[in-house]
């Protein structure tokens, strides 16, 4: 194949497919893919046919944690040249000329699309092929230090620091971590960057709590409530997405403490022992997607201020991206799983 992409068609469906040559509009650029990162909403996508309120309607073309390196620059002289190593930000932020929205958070704007995304109709494509077309506005340039492997962790990672700074300052305090699956993970690296004094990460699978403690935190068993409740915790991130991992968040959290929570739930509602958090007088704060963190963390990704050695797990050749995914599936096995792109690779 001379442009292979990773398209999913329903619920189990997701095929390899040669794509066409992309053909740019004037503020877009020719990005090749180096390095693609699977997400747990790809990870939906493809077993459920939707994450969240995104229900698959058409075929989309998976993957918004990208890097690569451009190779036509955009025809209006925006962004970066031709030969630029970039990271992407997937976010195109828009109103719905209704619901009022922060100016200076992006992340909240009503109707943004999302690369990879089946919000709306049509589908936002993703960036799971050799050769994308992607608005100019979305590429930053790397350092030429940062590897692209490790840059495609720019935009989960994002999603980590942004979850760390809705608590404030962590210099200091004790940091817990529910759920150490790779964003989990990129929250115990930010926490230490940003200098808590300590970090504990929570999880019910013992490989991801190895490798939480190669980033420098102390882990525990999500099982053991008892050392959970006991840990009275200046900042919880819960990052589980799960209503047992909630619960424990809560737990976890010393009075006067906040509680982040990044990991999405279910919909709809969501038990949680709220009484709890209000004698304790916990602060309860949500996280969603990230804003102007992107060329922060990038830098930090840089510099090696931000340590990530050891989330990712495997990486996979694109002719093989289903085996990648279902490795990416069993948080057992593996953490993140990265997606090759680069021509003359294979499995």
């Amino acid at each position: 194949m001379n442009n292979p992409g990773i398209i999913v068609y329903a619920a189990g469906d997701v095929r390899v497919v040669d794509l066409p040559e992309p053909e740019p509009a004037q503020d877009e650029a020719v990005v090749e893919i180096a390095y693609g990162g699977v997400c747990g909403s790809d990870l939906h996508y493809w077993r459920h046919g939707a994450a969240g309120l995104s229900v698959l309607r058409e075929p989309m073309l998976l993957g918004h944690e990208v890097s690569g390196t451009v190779v036509v620059g955009a025809s209006d002289g925006t962004g970066p040249r031709a030969g630029t190593r970039v990271a992407v930000h997937p976010l195109s932020p828009h109103g719905d000329g209704l619901t009022p929205w922060p100016s200076d958070r992006p992340n909240l704007a009503p109707a943004s699309t999302y690369l990879g995304s089946a919000m709306h109709l049509p589908h936002t494509q993703g960036a799971f092929a050799r050769r994308v077309a992607l608005p100019a506005r979305m590429l930053h340039a790397v350092p030429d230090g940062l590897d692209l492997a490790r840059a495609a962790l720019a935009e989960p990672a994002a999603v980590a620091w942004h979850g760390l700074a809705r608590a404030g300052d962590v210099r200091g305090k004790r940091v817990v971590v529910v759920g150490a699956g790779p964003i989990g993970l990129l929250v115990v690296a930010a926490a230490r960057h940003h200098g808590a004094a300590e970090v504990v990460a929570t999880d019910l699978e013992p490989a991801p709590r190895r490798i939480a403690e190669g980033l420098g935190a102390r882990s525990l068993d999500a099982r053991d409530a008892d050392a959970i409740g006991a840990l009275h915790a200046d900042v919880v991130v819960e990052s589980s997405g799960t209503v047992p991992g909630l619960s424990a968040a809560i737990g976890a959290c010393g009075r006067g403490g906040t509680v982040v929570l990044l990991g999405l739930q279910r919909h709809g509602d969501v038990a949680a022992p709220l009484a709890t958090a209000i004698t304790r007088e916990l602060n309860l704060v949500g996280s969603f997607r990230f804003g102007d963190e992107f060329d922060d963390v990038i830098a930090a990704l840089a510099d090696g201020t931000l340590e990530v050695d050891g989330i990712v797990t495997h990486v996979v050749a694109v002719d093989e991206a289903l085996e990648g995914l279902q490795t990416a599936g069993d948080p057992s096995a593996s953490s993140k799983v990265l997606i090759s792109f680069e021509p003359g690779v294979s499995a």
